[in-house]
């Protein structure tokens, strides 16, 4: 939205008005929470559990689709680490929507991130309570209860303080870190010794002799995509941090720039690895292929071990996903577009209103728990999915109308860039574009899933209809603001 269409609306110009969402928080995020708060962001359970369902459908080639989806992936979170450094928030998106793109712009973002999280956030729980079921001493208890004291554990730490939210997710990335730096360094010591792995010598050999890269041929890696994409949901977390660190003009640039090389090491590496220890069709869909390989040369209890693994990711996801969804829903409220009380803070300046908001949510997971518990995550999963879809592709939107802006000489860019604008965002904005599509094409849930969006789209239009008018009152009276201090 032009400075123009703003002044039209009667809304101000946010270019240069902060975001009243901004005020009141602390800055105890330090450039050690920040980095692996990024790297925990591109690391999760799409890579720890759905990596061997992808390589039985897709074989080697599946590395390629981690790297495209990790190279537009990064496209996303280095136009927001531009967006971060020309003025940090705790709103992120949702406060740059709002200031390039206009308060219907920001509505849109806050809320689908909020439907993206808050589905999550009950796939979250469910994976955990399926995760805990995996130990004999946790198979008595109901699925409900495992996911109910999950979400409990993880929103008393959340509403303590930002800095226990930091710990959490440095010590989350940091076993996660772990658990793939020593898988790799197994998976070298069995390719230098040539060690069987169920009975087959690793190597390229592996590859060549069932099938070579592409044993499925192009269709399945490209059909793949749609899985893969979401596997880097999270990444934009950096953004949201940014408002909660003393100098986010050194530590966002220096976070984002280091996602490229670790989704290079952690993903492609990770999948090109797997595919030299074992046939692709030796790995199944519903368990960590990381589990087939190491059970398959007998190492002791590695069920176990990479089981706390995809735990603590899940924990990880639950954990951010709350912190996000608070600052995000502080934003809003502020704006007008969120109910009054997620506006509200604690004593320990953390956004305690959105938290609760998104943890109620969460408690209907627990409901699917009871009511279906062979489906909740599935259900939930796909929803997520399009409120990933809607995030990214805000993002890109929001930093071209910024880049149109600067070369109106209306505001300055700042050294930290996205290079080749328009050009990547376009690029990226249609990849996204073609990955619903083939969603379409997906006979199951994913045809099942972009039919919502007509039924999402109205519920916005319908809640946008609800709020404009407190979100025009909240706006004119930001604009009387300025011009009080400016007189």
């Amino acid at each position: 939205m032009s400075n123009q269409a703003v002044q039209k609306e009667g809304l101000p110009d946010r270019g240069s008005v902060p975001d009243a969402g901004d005020t009141g928080y602390s800055k105890d995020l330090k450039a050690r929470h920040i980095n692996m708060i990024a790297i925990g962001g591109a690391i999760g359970t799409g890579l720890f559990l759905g990596a061997g369902g992808r390589l039985a459908s897709a074989g080697p080639a599946l590395a390629i689709a981690y790297a495209v989806c990790g190279l537009f992936a990064f496209f996303v979170v280095r136009a927001l680490g531009e967006l971060v450094v020309h003025r940090p928030s705790s709103g992120s998106f949702v406060s740059y929507a709002r200031e390039f793109l206009g308060e219907k712009g920001a509505y849109t973002a806050g809320w689908m991130y909020v439907v993206n999280w808050s589905t999550t956030g009950i796939a979250d729980i469910t994976a955990i309570a399926l995760y805990t079921h995996y130990w004999s001493m946790f198979s008595d208890i109901p699925q409900w209860v495992m996911a109910l004291i999950a979400l409990a554990v993880v929103l008393s730490l959340n509403l303590i303080s930002v800095k226990i939210f930091g710990e959490l997710e440095f010590w989350f990335a940091t076993v996660k870190v772990a658990a793939l730096v020593i898988f790799m360094l197994i998976g070298i010591f069995l390719l230098a010794t040539q060690h069987p792995v169920d009975g087959r010598t690793p190597g390229f050999d592996i590859i060549s002799d069932n099938g070579g890269f592409f044993p499925t041929g192009l269709l399945p890696v490209v059909v793949v995509l749609q899985g893969v994409v979401f596997a880097y949901s999270a990444v934009e977390l950096v953004g949201v941090t940014a408002g909660e660190t003393a100098e986010p003009e050194k530590i966002v640039p220096r976070a984002v720039n280091s996602i490229m090389w670790r989704v290079g090491v952690f993903y492609v590496g990770s999948v090109v690895m797997l595919a030299l220890l074992m046939p692709w069709d030796g790995y199944t869909e519903g368990e960590s292929p990381f589990v087939t390989v190491l059970s398959k040369v007998g190492i002791p209890a590695a069920g176990d071990v990479m089981n706390l693994v995809v735990l603590t990711a899940a924990m990880s996801s639950l954990n951010s996903g709350l912190y996000s969804t608070g600052r995000i829903l502080r934003s809003m409220a502020k704006a007008g577009s969120a109910p009054k009380f997620t506006g509200l803070m604690n004593r320990h300046q953390v956004p305690y209103g959105g938290i609760l908001l998104t943890s109620a949510v969460c408690v209907l997971g627990v409901g699917l728990n009871y009511l279906v518990p062979g489906e909740a995550f599935e259900i939930v999963l796909n929803i997520a999915a399009l409120g990933i879809i809607s995030t990214w592709s805000i993002i890109m939107l929001a930093h071209m109308v910024f880049v149109q802006r600067a070369k109106a000489g209306l505001l300055k860019r700042p050294a930290f860039r996205l290079p080749g604008s328009p050009v990547i965002e376009i690029a990226t904005l249609a990849f996204l574009a073609g990955v619903v599509v083939l969603m379409w094409y997906d006979d199951g849930v994913g045809r099942d899933t972009v039919m919502l969006i007509p039924i999402i789209g109205a519920a916005l239009v319908a809640g946008w209809f609800a709020v404009r008018g407190r979100v025009r009152s909240t706006a004119e009276s930001a604009r009387d603001a300025q011009e009080t201090r400016r007189d």
